[in-house]
């Protein structure tokens, strides 16, 4: 059995890495640019008299990155090739994501707010496999910057249990046009402030916590109705996650996404690819904190002895090593695996696997930066490090994105049997 990368994506995995040197590198360096990496970035990021929303500077900066990969081929690398990208792997995916987060902070690949020249693009997935012609035509714009599709799931009062969602659509005629009127609350609503569209799960048939009966609908973001509540201050800023409310909002029949009674189908298209790859992420940006600890141990001599001496030093940056190794093996493995699978059978056989590649990097990713931040004594607490910005993020994840509860639930499920047995 060969564990080893293909020789094309190692070669890629090279030709980005000389992109980034010559043209996103640059950019990074230009017009103080390099302030929202440093240890001014929360502050150069947030606009703190807004909202907490993020600076338009700092938005502006990321989308002229991205124009300069779209140019070069590399950010619809995932998409497929009918819509201008290479139909790029979910295991090459993982490799890259990986790679670009082991370099640490920079206008390459932001994790804070999935920013990269390799661009995550689940919408895109769920446009091409549950739109009509006329969604579908969204694709290009959607990837270009034109539309900006939010994912309106989670609610105030149930969190990450989708199934007991309390927003309601019910079939309605207004100036005799047929549609719906969706009332109800979304929370955590990333990127309301510049949506054009927001992809609104409700329930339209069924009981609280029936699976079937959810919808999906395309809800243009300026509706009559729709109301940005307040943005949610979180660990770490900018803020671009809002409490958003649905009164009486009509959407025509058009705006159906998908089946009726279906809408957890394109849920599960979305957060299986982001949590792979969110995976594949913070273990990348967990070894970068292993390997920056690594090196100042080596280097920094208090009392004449280098830190990295000190078995206390060693040790638990050994563990963190060891498990960075093992579950890079579990997120490779699992991505593969889910390039030979549908979305239904992803789910029925191989959501558990996601779900610990998700829970598991995002935990040893909070720890590693927290181990950075000790071997590297009081700078590694201040913001000249990134130590503080890779633990706080990951964290929020651990928080807001279910990544602990859901994903261990999710295990369990199948662990316990009352999901399906795991077929080893």
């Amino acid at each position: 059995m060969d564990f080893s990368l293909p020789a094309d994506l190692v070669a890629y995995l090279g030709e980005l890495d000389r992109f980034i040197d010559r043209e996103i590198k640059p950019l990074e360096q230009a017009d103080d640019n390099i302030r929202f990496f440093d240890h001014r970035r929360e502050w150069a990021r947030t606009d703190f008299e807004n909202g907490g929303l993020p600076r338009h500077e700092w938005e502006a900066l990321l989308r002229k990155a991205k124009d300069l990969a779209d140019a070069a081929g590399h950010l619809r690398f995932p998409v497929p090739k009918q819509y201008g990208g290479k139909d790029g792997s979910n295991l090459w995916m993982a490799v890259i994501r990986e790679h670009f987060a082991a370099k640490g902070l920079g206008l390459h690949n932001d994790l804070q707010n999935e920013h990269s020249i390799v661009g995550n693009f689940p919408v895109v997935t769920m446009l091409d496999r549950y739109g009509r012609d006329d969604q579908k035509a969204m694709i290009d714009g959607s990837i270009r910057g034109k539309y900006r599709i939010t994912f309106g799931l989670t609610e105030p009062h149930h969190g990450s249990d989708a199934t007991h969602m309390e927003t309601r659509a019910v079939p309605a005629t207004r100036d005799n046009v047929k549609g719906w009127v969706i009332n109800g609350e979304k929370m955590w609503t990333t990127g309301m402030h510049v949506a054009t569209h927001c992809a609104l799960f409700a329930r339209t048939s069924g009981n609280d916590g029936d699976a079937h009966g959810i919808t999906c609908f395309l809800v243009p973001a300026r509706s009559p109705g729709v109301r940005i509540e307040e943005y949610m201050w979180t660990f770490n800023m900018p803020t671009d996650h809002p409490r958003v409310s649905f009164t009486d909002v009509f959407v025509p029949e058009d705006a159906l996404f998908g089946e009726v009674g279906r809408g957890l189908s394109l849920a599960q298209c979305f957060v299986h690819q982001n949590r792979i790859r969110q995976a594949a992420s913070s273990l990348g940006a967990a070894v970068y904190c292993i390997n920056e600890s690594v090196k100042y141990a080596r280097e920094r001599k208090p009392f004449g002895k280098a830190l990295a001496e000190n078995q206390a030093i060693q040790f638990p940056l050994v563990e963190l090593a060891t498990q960075a190794e093992m579950l890079r093996l579990l997120i490779r493995k699992t991505a593969w695996e889910m390039d030979q699978l549908n979305e239904e059978q992803i789910e029925r056989t191989l959501s558990d696997r996601v779900s610990m590649c998700n829970y598991w990097a995002n935990r040893l990713c909070c720890e590693s930066a927290d181990r950075a931040m000790q071997v590297h004594g009081g700078m590694g607490y201040s913001r000249h490090k990134p130590f503080e910005h890779i633990y706080r993020h990951h964290r929020r994840y651990r928080i807001t994105e279910g990544s602990e509860e859901i994903q261990m639930r999710k295990v369990a499920g199948f662990l316990f049997g009352y999901m399906g047995p795991r077929k080893h």
